[in-house]
C-alpha cells in the first residue's frame, strides 16, 4: 500500500489550501458514509483533499483514487481491510464510479468496518438511490456544481463576499462593498467562472474536452448504454447548443439523431445529470409532481459560450445564468405568465430596459434586470444571484 500514501501525499502536497467550496460547509462530515456527486471539473476532488488537510492526522486515514494502477489486482475491499487492521479510521475513495462493483463493495465495506469511516466522490451520473446495493439507506449523498459568481469573486479576484439571502437580493440589499462596478467582473464570470479551472490558458479548450468525454464517455458508461450512443450524445449536445432555450419535441430531435422519442428523452435526463443542460420543468402536481419539460437550457453559461461562441444570444445567456444559480436552493420551474417561477414568485429576465408588464398578474414579482449595477423596487439586478451560495 506503499504507492497508495505516496499518491495521498502528492495529491495533499498541490491541493489548494486558501478558499472553501460552499459545500464544504454543507457537508456532514460525521456521516459513517457519505457521497459527493457532481459534474467533471466542479472540485470534487479538491473539498475531499481540503478537508483531509483540515481535520485528519495521515496516522490514519487514507485518500485513494478508484482508477490508480493499484487496484488493477486488488479490491477495494481488501485494501480498506488492511487500512484498517492497522488503525485506518478514515477511507477517501475518489471517483468510485471508474471502479467496477462500486456500489456491491461500498455496502461491504459499510457493512463490515463499523468503525471506518468511509467518504467517496462519483460521477452525478450514477444513480445511487437505483443502485444494486441499495446505498441510499447508507450514505447521504450530496450535489455539487460549479462556482457561483460569489465564490468566482473569492477564488479568482480576492474579494470575500458574504452570502446573501433571496431576500436580501429581492430587496436590493445585496452589494459587493469595494466594489463600483460589478458588471466587468460579472462579465468575466459568465465567460470563464463557473468551473474553477477557469483561469487556465487553455480553458476553452479544456471544457471541450470535459463535454466531449461525458458525452462520449461518462454516459454511456454510467447510464448502461452503448458506445455508440456516445455519437448520438454528441450530435444532440450540438442541436441544443444552435437552440437552446427550446421547448422539446421528442420526436423531432429523435429523427435528427437516429434514435426513438423514448431514448431521446432518456438521453436529455443523462445529459442533465452529467451537467451538459438544464431542463425547466412545469410547476404540475401529483403524479406529474416532476412536471413535464417545458424548455431545455445549456446548464451553464460557460458551456454556452464555449459552444455557441460569438453567437451566443445575450438573452439565453441571462436566463440560464438565472436558472443555473437558482436551482442550487431553489425549486425553480417555468412560469404560466414569464419566464420564471420560485415559490410562488414570478421572475421576468431581461435587460436594463426590461419593464414590469408581464408581472402584472403576478401577486408578487420581481424584473431580473442585466447591464444594470443597482436596483430599484422590483427590479433588480441579474449579478446579485450569483450571490446565494
Amino acid at each position: 500500500m506503499d504507492k497508495l500514501y505516496e499518491h495521498m501525499r502528492r495529491q495533499l502536497n498541490f491541493a489548494p489550501t486558501e478558499l472553501r467550496r460552499y459545500m464544504y460547509e454543507r457537508i456532514n462530515w460525521d456521516s459513517r458514509m457519505l457521497g459527493l456527486v457532481g459534474p467533471r471539473g466542479v472540485g470534487k476532488t479538491t473539498l475531499f483533499l481540503q478537508r483531509i488537510l483540515d481535520n485528519h492526522s495521515l496516522d490514519d486515514t487514507l485518500y485513494i483514487t478508484a482508477d490508480h494502477l493499484y487496484f488493477a489486482n486488488h479490491t477495494l475491499l481488501d485494501t480498506a481491510e488492511a487500512f484498517y487492521k492497522y488503525g485506518g479510521k478514515h477511507l477517501f475513495i475518489d471517483e468510485v464510479h471508474k471502479y467496477d462493483g462500486w456500489s456491491r463493495e461500498l455496502k461491504a465495506l459499510y457493512d463490515s468496518f463499523p468503525g471506518l469511516q468511509v467518504l467517496f466522490t462519483g460521477s452525478s451520473i450514477l444513480d445511487i438511490e437505483k443502485s444494486e446495493a441499495d446505498l441510499s439507506r447508507r450514505a447521504p449523498v450530496y450535489h455539487m456544481q460549479g462556482l457561483s459568481f460569489r465564490e468566482f469573486l473569492m477564488i479568482r479576484h480576492g474579494i470575500d463576499i458574504p452570502v446573501c439571502t433571496l431576500d436580501d437580493v429581492l430587496g436590493n440589499h445585496a452589494a459587493l462593498p469595494g466594489i463600483e462596478h460589478p458588471l466587468p467582473l460579472f462579465k468575466e464570470y459568465l465567460a470563464n467562472g463557473y468551473y474553477p479551472f477557469g483561469a487556465e490558458p487553455n480553458f476553452e479548450l479544456r471544457l471541450e474536452q470535459v463535454v466531449i468525454r461525458t458525452l462520449e464517455t461518462d454516459i454511456p458508461q454510467f447510464a448502461n448504454m452503448t458506445a455508440a450512443t456516445g455519437k448520438k450524445l454528441l450530435r444532440l449536445m450540438a442541436i441544443v447548443s444552435t437552440i437552446a432555450p427550446f421547448k422539446p419535441n421528442m420526436t423531432k430531435l429523435g429523427s435528427q439523431i437516429g434514435a426513438s422519442r423514448n431514448n431521446v428523452e432518456e438521453y436529455l435526463a443523462s445529459m442533465e445529470k452529467a451537467g451538459m443542460i438544464a431542463q425547466l420543468r412545469t410547476g404540475a402536481a401529483g403524479l406529474g409532481a416532476l412536471g413535464k419539460v417545458e424548455k431545455v437550457y445549456l446548464d451553464n453559461t460557460n458551456i454556452l459560450q464555449v459552444l455557441g461562441g460569438d453567437s451566443a444570444d445575450v438573452g439565453t445567456m441571462r436566463e440560464t445564468l438565472f436558472f443555473n444559480q437558482m436551482r442550487v436552493d431553489h425549486d425553480v420551474r417555468s412560469s404560466p405568465i414569464s419566464d420564471f417561477e420560485i415559490d410562488g414568485i414570478t421572475f421576468e429576465v431581461g435587460g436594463r430596459n426590461k419593464g414590469a408588464g408581464q408581472l402584472g398578474r403576478a401577486e408578487r414579482g420581481y424584473v431580473v434586470a442585466d447591464a444594470i449595477e443597482y436596483g430599484h423596487d422590483r427590479t433588480v439586478p441579474l449579478w446579485s444571484f450569483g450571490l446565494l451560495y
